[in-house]
């Protein structure tokens, strides 16, 4: 092997498998936070850097996955590109692999997919320390079972992501950025309803009484969508950080809820469909909420336990997880059994030693 730092990595894979010791895969440790224990001597992926290729006229670009996002992100910029699912940083250092393992989206997430959605092809070390590769540079080359975009979201349990070939767009020509004083269930329902309209609405956020609407696209259907809204327009040099804050987490909202969870509060991510009514929280507990995805991210700041969130998501057909905060009730909502099978059948699939990030994404795993 000519590479020294793949080589690097596979030593330490057969090494592991030899000692019988775990590894805790780490890239800019950004998302250290996230997910369940962290267990495993530390394996660095920092040095896997670097743009392999990147075919702007062909909207994809492959990267080695201990690249900055940073980095990637403005290589992109240059050709007038962007990752469309909007990568939250959450602090300085994150990488591609990491972007890819804990499979989080930003505010764009409802219009234009999530971070499995742009997973073309991907290069994985697995626990038999051998190097395979999955999917490719063009849509039509996944065919089976699509496994690239199976590690968007793994936490790392199935093995080391080495490189990934992304699908890219150009960025909007035209934005604009919307504010209406509406309480939470008039917001949901004139959310619903646009969303059922031909608009270019690439992101919404709810909190305290304030909608605020991000319109992107085509210059003239960018100021067509203004006139039929209305609302109040926000100018460019405030719409742009609210944005970048929402999506890094440090923003009002998140801010104050970082200081609740430090209090002793939880931090709860809720998914559920849409359309979903406003979370009915029995005994009415002291909570912050905001809301993204046109409905279907709901954030929750509360002292409530762990079963009032989790029945009053699945009352609304969703799920809650533990994004910060106390982790002993599970980050992750409790799989049905045909489910965990099937995690636990993946995982020894790919790493049958149980070597990578053990117990990161759900105990048995």
């Amino acid at each position: 092997m000519s590479d020294p730092v793949l080589q690097n990595l596979v030593d330490r894979v057969q090494s592991a498998r030899a000692d019988g010791h775990p590894l805790l895969i780490r890239g800019g440790h950004t998302k250290a936070f996230y997910g369940e224990a962290l267990q495993g001597q530390p394996l660095d992926i920092r040095p896997l850097a670097g743009i392999s290729s990147y075919e702007p006229s062909e909207l994809v670009v492959t990267v080695r996955a201990g690249t900055w996002l940073a980095d990637l992100e403005a290589a992109l910029a240059d050709q007038g590109q962007c990752l469309p699912f909007e990568p939250p940083h959450y602090a300085l250092g994150g990488t591609v692999g990491g972007m890819v393992a804990a499979g989080i989206a930003g505010p764009a997430r409802a219009s234009v997919g999530g971070v499995r959605d742009y997973v073309l092809g991907a290069t994985l070390l697995n626990g038999r320390a051998e190097v395979v590769s999955f999917g490719g540079t063009v849509m039509k080359n996944v065919a089976g079972y699509d496994v690239a975009r199976l590690l968007a979201g793994s936490m790392g349990v199935l093995g080391v992501i080495l490189e990934v070939s992304l699908k890219v767009l150009p960025r909007p020509p035209a934005t604009a950025t919307l504010r209406f004083e509406l309480d939470e269930a008039t917001a949901l329902r004139k959310l619903n309803e646009w969303g059922g309209q031909p608009l270019p609405i690439s992101a919404s956020a709810w909190w305290d009484g304030m909608l605020v609407l991000r319109l992107s696209g085509a210059a003239a259907a960018v100021q067509a969508a203004e006139k039929q809204l209305g609302g109040e327009p926000v100018e460019p040099a405030m719409a742009a950080p609210f944005w970048q804050g929402l999506r890094d987490h440090q923003d009002e909202f998140f801010t104050k809820a970082q200081a609740a969870v430090q209090a002793g509060a939880t931090l709860w991510r809720v998914s559920v469909p849409q359309t979903a009514p406003t979370l009915d929280l029995p005994g009415n507990p002291a909570h912050e909420r905001l809301i993204e995805w046109g409905g279907a991210q709901r954030w929750v700041v509360t002292n409530a336990p762990a079963l009032v969130l989790r029945e009053a998501a699945a009352r609304a057909g969703g799920h809650a997880v533990v994004f910060r905060g106390d982790k002993s009730p599970g980050v992750f909502a409790p799989l049905a059994p045909a489910q965990l099978g099937l995690q636990q059948r993946l995982k020894n699939a790919f790493d049958p030693e149980h070597i990578f990030n053990p117990g990161r994404l759900y105990p048995d795993l």
